[in-house]
C-alpha cells in the first residue's frame, strides 16, 4: 500500500539532473503518477507550492507549472486562499489496485483482426538485425562515399523555393519531375520501355509489395516465392493473407517446374530474378520465359524485386524480366535505399497499362503519397547526372569490397568457410560445413560484435545447407579484413566444440 503521509510520499521524489527532460516535467510525471496510483486520496489537499518547492529544492515557479498543468488536465483542483486539492471526481472513477490491473492488462492478448492475427503468427524474423555499418551487416550501402555536398546543395536550393511547393501535399501518385526521371533511368539504364504514368512513388518497397499484395491477392490465394527469398516482402504478402508457396531457388534463380509442380494455380510470383535474394544467383533468360509463360496461363501477376541491380560487376547488367515481359504481367518494384541511404524511405513500383486506373485510384483515395522534398531533391539529384555518376562509382568501391573479401576469406578462412564469388550486389553466401551450426556461429559473432546472417533466417521451408549472409558494401576493405579476423576466431572455436 502507498503511504499517503505527504511529506514521505513527496520526498520520496527524486530528480535527474544530468537527463534530458526539465525538472518541471520529472516533477509533473512523478505527482501526477502518485495522485493515479493512489497515493494521495480524492480530495486531500496538497502541499502549498512554496514548502514543496523548499522540501524539494527547486524553485516556487516550477512547482507552480506542475500545478497548473496538472489542473488543466482536472487531476487536481485550486482554491484562491485555500490550496490546492486533488480531485473528488477520481474516488468514483479511480479503480482500485491500478498497477495490479494495469499489469493484468498488459498481460492480456490484444484482439487482432482474423487477418492480422494469421499473419502476426506466421511473421518470421521479429529481431532486428544490427543496422550499424560494421562486418558483415547486410543491406547497407557504402555511407562515407555518398555525395553529402552536392546533397545539401539540393537541400538548400529546394528549401528556397515556393512555400506551396515545399510545405503543401505533393501529388500522391509521386511527383511529376521523379516520375520522368525515373522512367528516363529504367530505359536508359535497364533496358524497360516505359512511360512516367505507369510509376508510382512509394515509402520503400514493402510498402510497395504490400500496396501490390492488398490490390491483387485475396486472403488464401496462392504467392510464388522464392525460397530463400527477401524477409521484408515475406511479411508484407503474408500481413496481406496470402498463402506462400516456397519454391527452391539454384543457380539458375527460381524453380518454375518445381513450383508447377507444387502449386500449379497462383495468383502472384515473388522473385528477385536480377540478384536473388540473398543467394545471389542471376536467373537465366530460359527460366525467366518459363516464368512468365507459366504466369500467363495462371493470369498470375509477377512482382520483380530489383533492389540491388545497378550494382553488378562487368561491362552488362543482368537484363531485368520486365524488359522481356511482352504481355504486361510484370510489376517492377525498385528502391533508392541502396543506390542512394535507406533513410530516404523511398520507392516506386511500375506497373502495366492495365494497372495504372487501379493504382491512380488507390493512391488517390487514401495515400497523401511521399514528402515532396525528398522526391524533388532525388529527381533534381537524376536530371543533374548525380546518379548516375554516383552508381557507376559505387560499382567499382563494392567490387573493390567484394574482391578485398573473397581475397581475405582464401587466406583465412579456408577449411572454415567457403565464400562464394557473386556478380552483383552488397553481400554475398558462405557455405559452413555440415557440423558447424549457422545459428551458434551467428550467435558468437554477435557477442563479438559481427554481423553474420543465418541463412535459415530467410528460408520459408528448411533448407538441405547451412550458410551465413555477409555484407560487404557498408564496411571498408581494412575492416573487412579485421571481419574476417574475428568470424574465423568464431569459427575454429566452435570447430574445436563440435570434435573435441
Amino acid at each position: 500500500m502507498v503511504k499517503r503521509a505527504r511529506g514521505s510520499l513527496l520526498l520520496s521524489i527524486k530528480f535527474d539532473r544530468n537527463s534530458h527532460q526539465p525538472i518541471s516535467t520529472q516533477l509533473y510525471v512523478a505527482m501526477r503518477e502518485l495522485i493515479l496510483a493512489g497515493g494521495f486520496l480524492a480530495g486531500e489537499r496538497l502541499p502549498a507550492t512554496r514548502t514543496l518547492a523548499k522540501d524539494l529544492g527547486i524553485s516556487r515557479t516550477t512547482v507552480i507549472e506542475v500545478f497548473d498543468r496538472l489542473t488543466s488536465e482536472s487531476l487536481v483542483t485550486s482554491k484562491t486562499g485555500a490550496g490546492t486539492y486533488v480531485s473528488k471526481a477520481l474516488s468514483a472513477e479511480r479503480p482500485k489496485h491500478l498497477a495490479s490491473q494495469t499489469k493484468i492488462q498488459n498481460q492480456r492478448d490484444p484482439q487482432l483482426s482474423r487477418l492480422m492475427g494469421q499473419a502476426f503468427l506466421r511473421f518470421s524474423d521479429r529481431k532486428r538485425l544490427p543496422h550499424a555499418p560494421r562486418a558483415f551487416t547486410t543491406a547497407l550501402p557504402a555511407f562515407d562515399f555518398f555525395p553529402m555536398a552536392q546533397w545539401a546543395r539540393l537541400s538548400a536550393k529546394y528549401m528556397r523555393g515556393s512555400r506551396d511547393d515545399v510545405m503543401g501535399y505533393g501529388d500522391p501518385n509521386g511527383a511529376a519531375q521523379l516520375r520522368r526521371a525515373i522512367a528516363s533511368h529504367l530505359r536508359v539504364n535497364r533496358g524497360i520501355t516505359c512511360e512516367p504514368e505507369q510509376i508510382f512513388i512509394v515509402s520503400g518497397a514493402q510498402q510497395a509489395f504490400h500496396l501490390i499484395g492488398s490490390t491483387l491477392v485475396n486472403p488464401g490465394e496462392n504467392v510464388w516465392f522464392e525460397n530463400p527469398g527477401a524477409i521484408g516482402a515475406r511479411n508484407s504478402l503474408i500481413a496481406c493473407g496470402a498463402n506462400l508457396i516456397p519454391v527452391p531457388v539454384d543457380n539458375e534463380g527460381l524453380r518454375v517446374e518445381d513450383a508447377l509442380r507444387m502449386c500449379p494455380e497462383f495468383r502472384l510470383a515473388f522473385v528477385t530474378p536480377s540478384h536473388q535474394q540473398p543467394m545471389g544467383s542471376v536467373m537465366s533468360l530460359e527460366r525467366r520465359f518459363a516464368l512468365l509463360s507459366a504466369a500467363e496461363k495462371a493470369e498470375a501477376w509477377i512482382i520483380e524485386d530489383d533492389y540491388d541491380g545497378e550494382f553488378f560487376f562487368g561491362s552488362h547488367p543482368p537484363p531485368t524480366l520486365k524488359s522481356v515481359d511482352t504481355a504486361g504481367q510484370v510489376i517492377y518494384v525498385g528502391t533508392f535505399s541502396k543506390s542512394l541511404f535507406p533513410a530516404l524511405r523511398l520507392g516506386y513500383m511500375l506497373v502495366p497499362d492495365s494497372l495504372v486506373d487501379t493504382f491512380q485510384t488507390i493512391m488517390f483515395s487514401y495515400l497523401q503519397g511521399v514528402p515532396s522534398h525528398t522526391q524533388s531533391m532525388v529527381a533534381e539529384f537524376i536530371d543533374e547526372g548525380h546518379f548516375s555518376s554516383h552508381v557507376r562509382r559505387m560499382r567499382l568501391i563494392y567490387e573493390e569490397r567484394h574482391e578485398a573479401l573473397i581475397r581475405v576469406a582464401q587466406q583465412r578462412l579456408s577449411g572454415l568457410l567457403e565464400v562464394e564469388t557473386t556478380r552483383s550486389g552488397l553481400h554475398t553466401i558462405a557455405h559452413l560445413p555440415r557440423h558447424l551450426s549457422e545459428i551458434e556461429i551467428s550467435k558468437a559473432a554477435e557477442l563479438l560484435n559481427i554481423t553474420a546472417s543465418p541463412l535459415g533466417r530467410y528460408a520459408l521451408a528448411p533448407l538441405k545447407s547451412q550458410a551465413l549472409v555477409l555484407g560487404f558494401g557498408g564496411v571498408n576493405p581494412q575492416q573487412i579484413q579485421t571481419g574476417v579476423e574475428v568470424l574465423a576466431s568464431v569459427l575454429e572455436n566452435q570447430h574445436k566444440l563440435k570434435t573435441s
